[in-house]
């Protein structure tokens, strides 16, 4: 395993290093477009897998695949070299594997529904308090039902379900609003139709296989390609988010060891905190201010320190600032507090620096002996060894093919879960509705051929009743007929 030495940053005055001891003390990597953070980013994840430290970076735009590739020798990058009087350099890859939420370019990225909880996918849904509520309902529901709720499949049987039984549910859990259950069916249709399906399933992503080291000890750098990802910010954002709560979850307590155990470079962070409630934003800054006792750092790249809330801002010791534009009072009001946020250095003027520095050049300031910051200096970055730009696309399959976890990953599985128990449950509901029904149907046809026996019996009675008074009638006026012929017979006769 490669010593945790330092970490070369670039040149001011000296040579500016990153000590990996206070690297989980997070960081703040800023600038506008085009000025550089990008091949910063680039070059402090080689430098973190040089020394055996696994990392993860987005790749928003498509160039960050080059880290894979070996570099190429061009006359500025030798000359910036040449300038921090590195000679012993290689140009190489570095050990890469490639995810995708959408299983395209890399890996499938999946979390169940049920590891994501309701908070989270509240705010993938953009719903109000009340349909939030009701999405916790469904999952308490399906926890002390022993169901789980592991894709969008079984998100959606399980809304039906309350919905279908919500007056058995409203005294343990409370109302629940069938207009609202179909919203947030709605919102889950919009989030598949938007690929969001893929991100949900089996097998899940194990954080293991993100910090592991290749057979030469060097920490393999996660790549999760982005460039589709990112035109969806909701779900981009709060898959980070995820990924962030399950470190700070499942990871134990180390302290401060000599390097961090995993390094999380989360581009485009103001995506992290925008249109956030207030309540998950304070999740988030207790996050941020826990994760480090788990020895994992996190470097926000983003636009411009203003991205950030103040509270989070304030817990990242490691900065690397390139150049800002002040063209409106707003963005000068943003360079003067940026500017403010550094340990003053008098050989220059900090303010002025943000907005003069050129394309590779920043303002550094790293955390030195005892966790202080150090006074700012003005700093050409140094190169990556690896490629700066985008690997092609035979490349990029090749470092798929040697990639480990192939197997485990690229195929779905799909468990007996909440979807499967409430078919089968419904099922067995409508064949005990259907022997109930015939029961009924039998027993009604017995009643009735039982009333109609009885109504046989007493029309036959009615008939012999007739036919018994038919016959007395008949014999009675014949006797009495005799009776008159003798009578008058014997009158006549006489």
């Amino acid at each position: 395993m490669p010593d945790a030495a330092p970490l070369l940053l670039g040149l001011g005055e000296k040579k500016v290093f990153l000590n990996p001891k206070y690297a989980n003390r997070h960081g703040l990597i800023a600038g506008a477009t085009g000025t550089g953070k990008t091949v910063t980013m680039q070059s402090m994840a080689e430098a973190f897998s040089r020394i055996g430290v696994p990392v993860l970076m987005a790749d928003v735009k498509g160039d960050v695949s080059g880290i894979s590739q070996p570099g190429a020798s061009h006359p500025k990058v030798e000359e910036r070299f040449a300038m921090m009087q590195i000679s012993d350099y290689q140009w190489e890859g570095n050990p890469t594997v490639f995810w995708d939420l959408y299983g395209k370019k890399g890996h499938p990225i999946r979390a169940t529904v049920s590891d994501m909880g309701p908070t989270l996918l509240a705010r993938l849904l953009d719903l109000n308090e009340t349909q939030e509520g009701i999405l916790t309902i469904a999952f308490a529901v399906a926890d002390d039902q022993g169901m789980l709720l592991l894709d969008m499949k079984d998100l959606r049987s399980m809304l039906q379900h309350i919905s279908d039984h919500r007056q058995e549910f409203k005294a343990d859990y409370g109302n629940i609003s069938s207009a609202s259950v179909g919203a947030i069916q709605r919102r889950l249709l919009v989030l598949e139709r938007a690929g969001g399906k893929k991100f949900f399933g089996e097998p899940m992503l194990d954080l293991k296989d993100l910090m592991s080291c290749n057979a030469q000890g060097r920490g393999r750098v996660n790549v999760v390609v982005a460039d589709t990802l990112i035109q969806n910010p909701r779900l981009y954002s709060t898959f980070l988010l995820w990924l962030l709560s399950e470190l700070f979850e499942n990871l134990p307590e180390v302290g401060d060891p000599d390097k961090p155990e995993f390094v999380f470079f989360f581009d485009e962070a103001h995506l992290l905190f925008q249109d956030a409630p207030k309540a998950l934003v304070q999740k988030i800054e207790q996050v941020v201010r826990l994760i480090r006792s788990k020895g994992v750092g996190i470097f926000f790249v983003t636009q411009s320190p203003s991205d950030l809330p103040d509270t989070v801002l304030a817990q990242l010791g490691n900065r690397v600032q390139h150049a800002l534009r002040a063209f409106t009072p707003k963005d000068q009001k943003v360079v003067r507090a940026a500017a403010d946020t550094f340990r003053e250095n008098p050989k220059f003027d900090t303010r002025e620096a943000i907005t003069s520095m050129g394309v590779g050049e920043a303002l550094v300031s790293v955390l030195q002996s005892k966790g202080t910051p150090t006074v700012v200096e003005r700093t050409l970055i140094v190169p990556p060894f690896s490629r700066i730009g985008p690997a092609k696309p035979a490349e990029r399959k090749a470092v798929q093919g040697d990639s480990p976890y192939g197997h485990k990953y690229d195929q779905t599985i799909d468990r007996n879960s909440a979807h499967e128990m409430l078919v089968v449950r419904a099922e067995e509901a409508a064949r005990r509705a259907e022997e109930q029904a015939k029961r009924e149907a039998e027993a009604k046809a017995k009643a009735k051929q039982a009333r109609a026996s009885r109504s046989r019996s007493r029309r036959g009675d009615s008939v012999s009743e007739a036919f018994l008074k038919s016959v007395t009638r008949s014999i009675g006026s014949q006797v009495g007929r005799k009776l008159i012929r003798g009578i008058l017979g014997s009158l006549f006769k006489g």
